[in-house]
């Protein structure tokens, strides 16, 4: 059972990803880096941590658009941890990839992989001499994850057939041949357990971070898509619950109508859910999915909320998203599914609710006294009734953002505004020579419950730190912070004691 965090009291958070924190293996990994991360965060009375989703990439380096929605990105893998416990012997590839990740401030997914591979193959080598109790440890947890099956047969099959993507896979593997599968599982049975080693001591390293973060007071944050890739073990293994066919083809895809953005919409390429199929199952994929999130999580960030009332429906085939339909999605039904498996009052989930947002979405999203989501950056349009503006944030229910990991850094977002709206701002909220901090500070006074700003704003850099520009796919999700942990302490310092000033109690 989870508990119910519901935002009772005024707290204080900070948004970065684990890819972009020092002191790890490479980029942020499961072990004592993490660990001082979460302490200095309590020691300066910050008590939310939220990150992207822990999932693995896509070859872009996204985490939200993942080969799975329940499996762990083994870039998070801890050479140190596993060192220290005899999981692995030491190795100087090891340390040279260690010393290269704190010199750079941008993260190579080669070197990554690299590392993964290499650690893989360690793994592997020391597995036969471990006690008889791990491996009984490591047994029952693939008893209680059968998903972990599926996922490392769905990713050494795409090494093998060179990365593409399942439905150009030979027809046996396409769909998922179970005496086909079974041969190749005995052939390839070796390389299987090495996936599967992976996944069990990444979700082993987590889960002694997050007690960690249980005894430091700080609670977990995550991020869960609406969607799930198409090139994915969710997909692949479960056909009969998305908008496509046996060989991959997609019925109808996912995207948003043209708006002020985009005079064609966006396509997003995704397969829509077949909702009947869902329903029959009583929502199982759907409970399955946020059980896993919750093991690992004390939150969850639900991404494009909006859809949970009705979606974007695009034929399979179309170029753009204009010739789209709205589609009414089971909301409520999920929802209440989700209250149940849980065992929970109020679901501890945050509605990314930003875009267009109808009268229906937030009358789903109040019915189950869910936080919604709240930018500063699009506050100020000179639209007097403009949601994101400090005065007309008058729902304490709500998580208040600087902005987030898909905006530019506050910084840029300054230095880009235009100049009539810049001398309103300086006038009405008193902003001096820091906007990152002018904006933090404002953010703070809101009657939100909880404000949350992006570590890149609380060290006032530039969009040369930022991490994801939407629309684009070269260049994201690469940022990385690549001082020691201990030069933070001032920044954190000064962001904590605001946030203290202007709250009773930190506790979500």
């Amino acid at each position: 059972m989870i508990k119910n965090y519901n935002l009772n009291k005024k707290s204080l958070g900070i948004l970065v990803h684990p890819t972009s924190l020092p002191e790890g293996s490479y980029c942020g990994t499961f072990g004592d880096g993490l660990k001082n991360w979460i302490n200095l965060l309590s020691v300066n009375k910050i008590y939310i941590w939220q990150f992207l989703p822990l999932n693995p990439t896509d070859s872009s380096g996204s985490p939200y658009s993942s080969p799975s929605s329940f499996a762990i990105n083994p870039w998070f893998l801890d050479a140190n941890e596993l060192k220290k416990n005899d999981f692995i012997d030491d190795s100087e590839i090891l340390e040279r990839i260690r010393i290269e990740g704190l010199e750079t401030d941008s993260i190579n997914f080669k070197t990554a992989d690299d590392l993964v591979r290499l650690l893989g193959e360690l793994i592997l080598k020391k597995w036969e001499v471990l006690p008889a109790e791990v491996k009984k440890e490591f047994f029952t947890w693939l008893e209680d994850n059968k998903w972990v099956n599926d996922y490392s047969l769905f990713s050494l099959l795409k090494e093998q057939f060179n990365l593409l993507p399942w439905w150009d896979w030979p027809k046996e593997f396409r769909s998922k041949d179970k005496i086909k599968l079974d041969l190749w599982s005995e052939e390839n049975f070796s390389k299987l357990l090495e996936k599967k080693l992976i996944q069990w001591h990444l979700n082993r390293q987590w889960l002694e971070v997050k007690d960690f973060a249980i005894m430091r007071g700080v609670k977990l944050v995550g991020d869960i898509p609406f969607y799930v890739s198409r090139d994915s073990v969710d997909v692949w293994s479960n056909k009969s619950l998305f908008s496509i066919t046996e060989k991959g083809e997609l019925l109808f895809q996912s995207g948003v109508p043209p708006d002020y953005f985009s005079s064609t919409g966006q396509l997003w390429g995704t397969p829509v859910y077949e909702w009947n199929e869902h329903i029959k199952t009583q929502f199982t994929w759907w409970k399955e999915r946020f059980n896993r999130q919750f093991q690992l999580v004390d939150i969850l960030r639900l991404d494009h909320f909006r859809a949970l009332e009705s979606y974007w429906r695009v034929d399979g085939k179309a170029k753009n998203a204009i010739d789209g339909e709205w589609v009414k999605s089971p909301g409520i039904e999920i929802l209440k599914s989700l209250e149940k498996s849980l065992n929970v009052e109020t679901l501890p989930i945050i509605a990314e609710d930003l875009g267009v947002i109808t009268e229906d979405v937030n009358i789903l999203r109040d019915s189950f006294n869910l936080p919604g989501m709240k930018i500063l950056q699009f506050a100020f349009d000179s639209n007097e009734k403009n949601p994101y503006l400090p005065q007309n944030i008058e729902n304490s229910n709500c998580v208040v953002y600087t902005g987030t990991h898909d905006n530019s850094t506050t910084l840029s977002w300054w230095n880009n505004l235009d100049e009539i709206i810049k001398k309103k701002i300086i006038t009405q909220y008193k902003f001096s020579e820091n906007p990152s901090w002018n904006l933090i500070k404002i953010g703070i006074k809101t009657d939100a419950k909880l404000f949350v700003a992006p570590l890149q704003d609380i060290l006032s850099l530039d969009d040369k730190s930022r991490l994801n520009k939407p629309g684009t796919v070269s260049n994201n999700w690469k940022w990385k912070y690549n001082k020691a942990l201990i030069e933070l302490e001032p920044f954190l310092e000064n962001y904590g004691f605001l946030g203290e000033s202007h709250s009773r109690n930190n506790i979500f």
